[in-house]
Formats: structure tokens, sequence, C-alpha cells
């Protein structure tokens, strides 16, 4: 069976409802988190400037009704996880991989690649999209105004 590093958290519709949602964090504003443990005991983790941001981000993101995946750069992801990422098919992203595209290494039998060369993919490939988006705007352009 696979097993797959992505993640996802959402909301449902009540608990988005039920939430307050967070402000916008101002300069200097700063953020603490409350865990209330099952011993009746209150833990209190003061969150450096950074994590806060990110706690807002991801917060703000569920409220929306987004799901939300947490992953670190080096995290090694499978194929399939890739692909969830690339937008594309699995069989896609091997190739991908066969090609020299999207480094890899094996593990076992099974091939592992990082999230920072699936996102640098990433952005590859959406800049290719793009250039072929304004090259077929401008051939269109180009029929149209002078029949060509």
């Amino acid at each position: 069976m696979t097993t797959h590093v992505l993640q996802f958290v959402e909301l449902s519709d009540q608990d988005r409802k039920a939430a307050t949602t967070l402000g916008k964090l101002g300069k200097g504003d700063k953020m603490e988190v409350r865990v209330s443990r099952k011993s009746g005991e209150d833990q209190v983790i003061k969150l450096p400037p950074e994590a806060a941001a990110l706690l807002e981000t991801a917060l703000g993101l569920l409220f929306q009704g987004e799901r939300v995946a947490v992953l670190v750069e080096d995290q090694e992801l499978s194929p399939n996880d890739a692909a969830d990422i690339l937008g594309i098919s699995r069989p896609l992203v091997v190739h991908r991989m066969d090609v020299g595209d999207l480094p890899f290494r094996y593990v076992g039998k099974h091939r592992r690649t990082k999230l920072k060369d699936v996102l640098a993919l990433k952005t590859r490939i959406e800049a290719q999209r793009s250039a072929m988006e304004a090259l077929a705007e401008d051939a269109e352009d180009l029929r149209r105004h002078y029949g060509a």
C-alpha cells in the first residue's frame, strides 16, 4: 500500500462558521498559542514572527475553505505526491524523472524526489505554459489582423 506524504487539513463548514477569524497581524503584534491539556493544565507557546506569519496564512486559507498541507523543503515525495503538486499524471512525472527534468533517487525499487525539485519543475512548467499562451495569443492576433 502506498503511503502519501501529503496530508491535507480542511475545516468543515460547521467548524469554519463556528471559528473566530484571525485579523491581519500588524507590525509588532505577537502571537501566543494556548494548549489546554486533558489534565487541565494549560501551556502557552510564544511564537516568533515567522511562525506567527505561517500560522496566520494557514488559518486564513483554512477559514476560506481551502485545504492546507505543510511540508519541509527537503521532504522526499513519491511520484504520486509529485503528480498531485504538479497537476500532471504519475506516468508523466516518471517520464520527467527518466529524461532528467526531475532529479530523484531510488529507495529500494521506489523513486523519491525532493519537494524543492518538484517546486522548481512546477515553476519551469508554469513559465513554459505562460510562454506558450503568449505565443498563441500572438498567433491569433496575427491571424486576425493580417490573415496569416
